[in-house]
């Protein structure tokens, strides 16, 4: 199936509010954010490992996916968040889907990572209340666009296999399903 990552990233960009500024924010404290980030991965996982029905997805791979966590963490700080930003993250989002893992997963994650972020970014700049704020709304907005865009590729995957067991059930070929479907898509 092919997607339009140029559209899909404008309207992720749009819909976190994602501005030309917030990235180039992002990158002027990354120098200073990315060393203290490898701390934030670990913790994370170690609290994946206290919910049990996330750990039993985390089993003998820990380590794999902090290597992949830390890596996805400094590209917060160093962009570009761009159309290949969209596609990696879209990938993201069908794996998780290969692995059958829940979609509140995601959102119950990103919400974990942005308790921890939030946390260093006061450490680091609390003292510029001002400054602070604008870091954290920078933030939030790239891991809201981060997260939706793994939802749309979740909730893609997840129709798409819906559909294949559609298929498989009624013994409809895919060629008479999309006729069908090309036929009412405008009534």
């Amino acid at each position: 199936m092919s997607h339009d990552f140029d559209k899909l990233t404008h309207y992720a960009k749009s819909f976190s509010e994602l501005t030309p500024e917030r990235e180039a924010l992002l990158i002027k404290v990354g120098e200073q954010i990315k060393p203290k980030l490898a701390g934030i991965t670990e913790d994370f996982y170690q609290h994946l490992l206290t919910i049990p029905q996330a750990s039993t997805f985390l089993g003998g791979r820990v380590e794999s996916l902090k290597k992949t966590h830390a890596l996805w963490m400094e590209g917060l700080f160093t962009g570009p968040f761009d159309k290949t930003y969209t596609e990696h993250m879209y990938k993201v989002g069908d794996v998780h889907v290969r692995v059958n893992l829940p979609v509140e997963f995601m959102a119950g994650a990103m919400t974990l990572i942005n308790q921890r972020l939030i946390g260093l970014i006061v450490e680091t700049y609390g003292h510029d209340k001002e400054f602070c704020a604008q870091v954290l709304v920078a933030i939030n907005a790239v891991t809201g666009m981060s997260l939706l865009v793994m939802q749309q590729s979740y909730q893609a995957a997840s129709l798409a296999e819906e559909l294949e067991k559609f298929l498989k059930i009624s013994g409809m070929s895919r060629v008479l399903f999309t006729n069908l479907a090309n036929a009412y898509k405008d009534k």
